[in-house]
């Protein structure tokens, strides 16, 4: 059985949606409070 867990996120400003590019930790991983899980980009320039 599939645990679920909330994972909080910093503030993306006015997006709605963002592109997940890179997964930061596999499935059976243990995982520390803080630590990074995904890589996220936007659509806005830099």
């Amino acid at each position: 059985m599939t645990q679920q867990i909330e994972v909080a996120v910093p503030d993306i400003g006015d997006f709605k949606e963002v592109e997940v590019i890179e997964l930061l930790a596999k499935p059976g991983d243990v995982v520390a409070k803080d630590q990074s899980l995904v890589t996220v980009e936007s659509d806005k320039a830099s």
